[in-house]
């Protein structure tokens, strides 16, 4: 191995990704980040979402489902950080389902090995995001289910049974239908009768 090859792996590690992330979310927080956006970095690149209403009713629905599931002091975060594998990737997850056992790293920090479930409310401005980037990393990191919730075409799409970096089942279920999650992590049905759309 040469010496730039060494320094390359050393600049991926965990460690490393994490202090660029802490530093990159320091920068952002003292910038004028307009109230009611959502800041998040994927791929190293940052975006600003606003929080609409239909967007934060569809967060409440799934939230709602996992307490009505496993009760209140399940650990459950709405746009909280956590970083997950690849360069760059400090997601705020709309919905993060952590495991019982959950506890935070030496840097303060939830781990990704500790989430079981995320749910990501599509936003038009980052529809690309959802379906692509952090579907992988999430799939990378061996989160068991993943559901995009997509108000503008009205559907939800489950991904479950991570593998080589992707997900080896993918279902659609329009809005309206029930979305069948028994024997998966949460086991429970998602009703998605009163879930809204986006025009």
């Amino acid at each position: 191995m040469t010496v730039l090859e060494d320094r390359i792996e050393m600049a991926d590690t965990d460690d490393a990704n994490t202090e660029r992330l802490d530093e990159w979310f320091e920068r952002l927080e003292r910038m004028p980040v307009p109230e009611g956006f959502r800041v998040e970095i994927v791929g190293g690149d940052v975006f600003m979402t606003p929080q609409r209403e239909v967007h934060w009713e569809i967060i409440r629905k799934f939230l709602r489902a996992l307490e009505g599931r496993f009760g209140r002091k399940v650990t459950i975060f709405s746009d909280v950080r956590i970083d997950f594998p690849g360069f760059g990737n400090g997601f705020c997850p709309d919905i993060a389902l952590l495991k019982d056992s959950a506890a935070k790293d030496d840097t303060g920090h939830w781990r990704h090995q500790d989430v079981e479930f995320v749910a990501e409310v599509i936003s038009k401005g980052t529809a690309h995001n959802d379906y692509g980037p952090k579907k992988s990393a999430y799939a990378v990191a061996e989160v068991p289910l993943y559901v995009v919730a997509d108000p503008y075409q009205g559907r939800c799409c489950v991904y479950t049974h991570p593998k080589d970096g992707d997900y080896a089942m993918r279902t659609s279920v329009d809005f309206g239908t029930d979305v069948d999650l028994t024997g998966t992590v949460v086991d429970l049905v998602l009703k998605t009768g009163d879930f809204p759309r986006e025009k």
